[in-house]
Parts: C-alpha cells; sequence; structure tokens
C-alpha cells in the first residue's frame, strides 16, 4: 500500500491509500470516510481511466452532501422520522433528510476519520469504532471494511460487532461512469439489473408500500437499457425524483450477480456481485454543478450512477422486510465485487 497526505480534517490528517497493480484495478481511497477516491482500470479499448466520481480536496468532501465514493454507515438508506423500535426500546436517531435519519445521521461513517488495521499491495483493512449513542444509535459499533484488488475486480467486505443492540447496514457509495470520470454523462450506458419489482417511496423516499412489479415502468431494466430511457421515462416515481432513487430486489439469495452496467463508448463492463437482498439505484439526480471534481471540472446530473447493495431502506420500521438487528456475540457481514471486463 502506498500512502500520500491529502488534506486535514477536524479529525486529523487525512491520507490517500493507493492499492492495486496495473493492468488489473488501481485503487485510490481515502481514510477519511473510507472512502474510494479513485479507480483505474483498463477498459475494453485499453484505455486506463478513472472510473468513480470524487471530491478534489477535504473541505469539499466535507461540505458534499453527495457521498461520492463514501462508506455508508451506521444505516445505508433511510429510516423513517429518524425512529425505531428495538427490543421493547424506542430509538430516536439525528435526521438529515426530509424529517428521516439517511445514511446514518448528518455524521456518518463517510464523514468519520478511519484507521488502517492491516495492509499490502494488493488490500487494505480500514476500522472505525463508533461509540454508544452515535447520531442516537444505541451500543458502541466496531466496523471493518477491507478493500482488495485482484487482476480484474475489487473486492469489499464490511463487518461489525456491537456491544448492545443496535441496527446495522453498510455499503459503498461509488458513483461509476464507465466513460472516464468527468466525460459528462451517463446516459447512453446500459444498466441491467435481474430484477422483477422495486420499491415505490413517497415525497420523503421512505418506502410508501411494499414490492411492486417493474414490467411496464421505467424501472424495467431486466434487459440492458440506455440509462437515458430510465431517467427520462414519464412516471411518477421517475418524475418525483428527477430519475432512479429507488430500490431494487435483485433475483435470487446470497452470494450473486445482481447488475452490469456497460460503455459502448470503451467497450467496457463492470459486473456487479452482492449477497444483500436489496440493490439502492441512485442516478445522480441532485449533482448539480457546483461540487468540484477530483480533475477540476463540475459533476452535472447524471455524471455518474450509483449501484448500492443492502438492507431494504427502513428495515428497522417494516419486520416485511426482514430484520437490521445486530445484537452483542454476532457479526455482521456484507459484501460486494466490482468486476471489469470487456464487453463481449
Amino acid at each position: 500500500m502506498r500512502t500520500e497526505p491529502f488534506g486535514d480534517s477536524p479529525h486529523g490528517p487525512v491520507q490517500r491509500l493507493t492499492i492495486g497493480q496495473e493492468p488489473g484495478p488501481v485503487l485510490e481511497l481515502l481514510d477519511l470516510g473510507a472512502t474510494v477516491h479513485r479507480l483505474w482500470v483498463t477498459g475494453g479499448d485499453g484505455v486506463r481511466r478513472n472510473v468513480v466520481l470524487g471530491n478534489a480536496t477535504v473541505a469539499e468532501h466535507r461540505a458534499s452532501t453527495h457521498y461520492l465514493g463514501g462508506t455508508i454507515g451506521r444505516y445505508a438508506n433511510r429510516i423513517a422520522g429518524g425512529r425505531f423500535s428495538l427490543d421493547g426500546a424506542e430509538v430516536q436517531l439525528e435526521t438529515n433528510d426530509r424529517g428521516n435519519n439517511l445514511h446514518g445521521g448528518p455524521e456518518g461513517f463517510d464523514r468519520q476519520l478511519w484507521a488502517v488495521a492491516d495492509s499490502s499491495d494488493r488490500h487494505v483493512t480500514l476500522r472505525l469504532t463508533s461509540p454508544g449513542g452515535d447520531q442516537g444509535f444505541p451500543g458502541q459499533l466496531t466496523v471493518t471494511v477491507r478493500f482488495e484488488t485482484t487482476e480484474d475486480s475489487v473486492e469489499v467486505r464490511f463487518a461489525a460487532s456491537t456491544d448492545a443492540p443496535t441496527v446495522v447496514n453498510l455499503t459503498s457509495h461509488a458513483y461509476f461512469n464507465l466513460d472516464g470520470e468527468g466525460s459528462g454523462s451517463i446516459d447512453e450506458q446500459l444498466l441491467r439489473i435481474d430484477a422483477d419489482d422495486y420499491l415505490p417511496v413517497d415525497d420523503t423516499g421512505i418506502p410508501s408500500g411494499g414490492l411492486e412489479p417493474v414490467a411496464g415502468t421505467p424501472f424495467d431494466v431486466r434487459r440492458p437499457t440506455r440509462l437515458a430511457e430510465a431517467v427520462r421515462g414519464r412516471h411518477d416515481q421517475v418524475l418525483a425524483a428527477h430519475g432512479i432513487d429507488h430500490n431494487y430486489a435483485p433475483a435470487g439469495d446470497g452470494w450473486r450477480l445482481v447488475a452490469t452496467l456497460d460503455s459502448p463508448r470503451t467497450g467496457t463492463r463492470m459486473e456487479l456481485h452482492s449477497d444483500q437482498p436489496g440493490l439502492q439505484v441512485y442516478t445522480g439526480n441532485g449533482l448539480d454543478g457546483v461540487l468540484g471534481s477530483t480533475e477540476g471540472r463540475l459533476y452535472r446530473q447524471g455524471d455518474g450512477l450509483a449501484l448500492e447493495p443492502q438492507l431494504f431502506p427502513d428495515t428497522p420500521n417494516r419486520p416485511d422486510f426482514g430484520s437490521a438487528a445486530l445484537r452483542p456475540g454476532e457479526t455482521y457481514r456484507a459484501a460486494l465485487d466490482w468486476r471489469f471486463v470487456p464487453l463481449p
């Protein structure tokens, strides 16, 4: 692992950590937020590109509300009203999005300084201790996230343990653009998700009911679909979100291929594997031409796509979605892989 200074934060100096080896993926991380800062891959056309969006400085990272590349916790996505009941106790969280708790609260894991637990040329494990009461969540949570590069993939593994009952839902909020960071819109890239159902939401982003079929809606991407077709579909859910910001239910259980993203321009495919029941798809609807990129450009709406494996939103209030609870003696685990291959 190569380390170099990146700047200063209220929590201390920030380091940029680099793992991997050409011609395979080379991953640049920040210990601030366990953040995916840059990810260099060789495209199907033989050209190396950075394929993720990132903040240019620590100040921009902390000022941004877009979570570019951050590790999200304690709870990815939204918890309605920032409230839930756990083992008969009522919990009130900090709120930061239309009255809800989003991505762990105003000072979530993406804004904390993580410690390097171990590393090599191809991997690094980052650790964070979140004290009891952090953003309102009960229990002290000890979290690790391990990033490892292979010949064609980046493997991400999350783990957590607690000293008191709590809820956990971790993911990565990396935004991808397979044409290259700063290349403009992802409209012509093709998304495929093997999911028959998705979760409609209310006007605050909370699931408004249960799963509904994608058939006959812009959410149907069971075949490779131009993102422009999906985000410009005339559907109440798409219009309200200014694109897609919804959770899908990929077919199957356990470890599986849940999505592919193709760039016809560069001849590159990214395969996303996950073991989580849900997949939040966010088409960069809120990027507004204000946020600076790692290369000094400005990100605009639709310049990147976030694919976030996770539990379903608001699961702590929705037992029909399963359980997000973690108790002492248990270990939370979640996994995802990004695999980059030439288009067939």
